[in-house]
């Protein structure tokens, strides 16, 4: 489910954040852009397999983690495990059909 909201994002830089099972985006012109629709899945499928709470607990741990050893929060935000993932195959449509369960443990630092 596609939900539209330019209030909640905290940053500029930021045009989507999955919710399970809601993708919220910046703005209705994302709706076209393939590999944001699909970064954003392959975070509904991590947060699926770990189960919401933990997911969020997880990436908030990585972030914590990243933001004081590199004291920089755009280099935190692009090191934790499941952005890693979802960067990394945004732009192929079938990985969530190949993709091995709990895959983003390949990604972690």
């Amino acid at each position: 489910m596609l939900i539209f909201s330019k209030r909640i994002f905290l940053s500029p830089s930021f045009i989507a954040l999955a919710v399970w099972p809601f993708i919220v985006l910046r703005d209705k012109d994302l709706i076209g852009d393939a590999n944001v629709i699909n970064h954003e899945r392959i975070h509904l499928r991590q947060q699926l397999e770990m189960g919401w709470i933990f997911y969020f607990i997880w990436y908030l741990a990585e972030f914590v983690f990243f933001y004081f050893k590199t004291r920089d929060f755009f280099r935190a935000y692009h090191s934790i495990s499941f952005e890693r993932e979802a960067y990394a195959h945004e732009r192929d449509e079938d990985y969530l059909v190949n993709r091995k369960f709990w895959s983003f443990l390949k990604y972690y630092k």
